[in-house]
């Protein structure tokens, strides 16, 4: 089977992290491809992301909400691809994704709906499995945020069946790499062994992650855009599993830090189930593999925050070992995004252009020029 070959991409999250590797691969690697990024720019986001491509002709940003119906219709009238990145909190994960397949029903030329979900939805894997969770294993989500992507896939399966979209659904493992929010346990742990703070592990450290380096789930996103087959579920995995408190170990070593005198054991956080493991042989078949090992890849990582030690800014309520507040939609220090902006490209000197438009009024946009 020849690969498919998109015309127009509408990429929402695409500043985030997983979005924004995936959006600068397709960009660069395929300039006959027209790809808009949307994203509403919260605190896990940052246009600096999307600096690789901000000057590309066949690249489009805008600043808006997932859950505004009026700018997603407006904007899959021109796009027949959709990366349905619904990530992080309810709001998106369900509104959100019902929104773009709504649009995506009423416009009805999209050619491919990719929905981004988790591992997490198949629930905790039995600590003694050999074979990992497959794409047909039962969804057995055990904390509020898994049971919100698994509603979203539920939806996703309905527009499916019941309007025909040409869905693809996957599910991911842990991705760690460059430009990711301190929040995250990977690059949180580098960012204390940089300043030289104990590094704090929930519980006793036993629980189980496969890690995949950024580059190689971007480039699975790739793979699945070509040659994916509308209807199926790919899941994006790893057979590497480590511990926690081994990568906390791994990054004590990077830095010459003894684990016993910096590893700090705090009080496990709720819902931290033990292991998620995914049986990825259905992807392999497409031909894609993971090309970047452990090592390599924590090594690239790590350099990437020696060199970027201020790319999120103060980041330090971030890294205390239970955060609280200030970085979370709802809680103080949360600012909502009330206006929408189109920008075509950004540069270094100028990140948002044009005037905002109002969510309530009528949707007539031009693509803005940066200044």
């Amino acid at each position: 089977m020849s690969p498919y070959k998109p015309k127009n991409i509408l990429i929402t999250g695409a500043a985030g992290f997983i979005g924004s590797h995936v959006t600068i691969r397709i960009v660069k690697k395929y300039p006959d491809y027209n790809i808009i990024a949307l994203d509403k720019l919260d605190y896990c986001s940052n246009l600096k992301n999307l600096l690789p491509v901000c000057s590309l002709p066949n690249f489009k940003f805008v600043k808006g909400d997932i859950t505004s119906a009026d700018l997603v219709n407006f904007l899959l009238t021109h796009v027949d691809n959709s990366f349905g990145n619904s990530f992080e909190f309810t709001k998106n994960n369900i509104l959100g994704t019902h929104v773009l397949l709504e649009a995506c029903k009423v416009t009805g030329q999209i050619k491919r709906f990719i929905h981004v979900s988790t591992d997490e939805v198949y629930g905790e894997t039995d600590e003694d499995a050999v074979v990992g969770n497959h794409e047909a294993s039962q969804l057995l989500p055990t904390n509020p945020y898994s049971a919100t992507k698994a509603g979203a896939e539920m939806l996703v399966m309905a527009y499916g069946r019941s309007y025909g979209l040409p869905i693809i659904t996957t599910r991911g493992n842990n991705v760690y790499g460059p430009n990711q929010f301190p929040e995250k346990l990977v690059p949180k742990l580098i960012l204390l062994a940089m300043r030289g703070k104990p590094l704090p592990i929930y519980g006793d450290g036993a629980n189980v992650r496969s890690f995949l380096y950024c580059e190689d789930v971007a480039e699975a996103y790739e793979v699945i855009l070509r040659h994916g087959e509308v209807g199926h579920v790919y899941n994006i995995g790893t057979k590497k599993e480590r511990s926690v408190l081994d990568v906390a170990k791994d990054v004590c070593k990077h830095f010459n830090l003894e684990p016993e005198k910096f590893v700090q054991f705090v009080v496990d956080r709720p819902f931290n189930d033990k292991r998620y493991f995914l049986d990825d042989a259905k992807l392999k078949k497409l031909g894609w593999f993971e090309r970047t090992s452990w090592e390599e890849g924590l090594k690239k990582t790590i350099e990437w925050y020696q060199a970027n030690p201020d790319f999120w800014g103060d980041v330090s309520g971030t890294l205390v070992a239970h955060p609280r507040g200030g970085m979370v939609p709802g809680h103080v220090g949360y600012e909502e995004i009330k206006e929408i902006y189109l920008v075509s490209s950004l540069n270094d000197e100028t990140n948002i252009l044009v005037a905002p438009i109002s969510k309530d009024a009528p949707i007539s946009i031009e693509f803005g020029a940066c200044l």
